[in-house]
């Protein structure tokens, strides 16, 4: 079965607190706006427990079906940094830092929630990245060439040794 609604936008609007869709009733053909309420939320709110309920509320489920959690995840983060006094800027940037993955970091000291966190990221990361088949510059056999003549840079285990 194929989805009744293609979610196109989704944001948020601080006053009254709610989340904006923009999708198309497939059933009509139409694109459509949809407000979708977001009560009882504060500053002190779990963002992910949030955007969860929102995304299995049975009267908004059919249209949020195409939103990712990672997505209500953000807009209820930036509502978070609105009701706490943020602006829209700081708010993003917070936003971007909790989103970008540290090389540095040590993910074996990661309790399990913050380990699926990461996961994450780097999957949708990855999704984002990818080239699809049906992207207009996806390009199926892709050769590569190198330069010849010029001292190639070896690393010490790619080299063979007599013992």
């Amino acid at each position: 079965t194929s989805m009744a609604f293609t979610a196109h936008k989704c944001g948020i609007r601080f006053q009254p607190p709610s989340i904006v869709l923009i999708y198309r009733d497939n059933s009509q053909g139409k694109t459509r706006r949809r407000l979708i309420p977001v009560r009882n939320f504060s500053r002190f709110s779990d963002c992910s427990a949030a955007a969860e309920q929102l995304k299995n509320n049975p009267r908004h489920k059919a249209h949020l079906e195409g939103v990712s959690l990672r997505q209500l995840q953000k807009l209820h983060s930036l509502l978070r940094g609105h009701l706490g006094g943020e602006s829209l800027a700081e708010s993003l940037e917070k936003h971007r830092q909790e989103e970008t993955i540290d090389p540095e970091e040590d993910m074996n000291k990661l309790d399990d929630r913050e380990l699926a966190k990461r996961k994450s990221i780097m999957d949708e990361l990855f999704e984002k990245n990818r080239k699809k088949k049906d992207d207009p510059d996806f390009v199926y056999d892709i050769e590569v060439e190198f330069p010849q003549g010029e001292k190639l840079e070896s690393c010490g285990w790619d080299e063979e040794s007599d013992e």
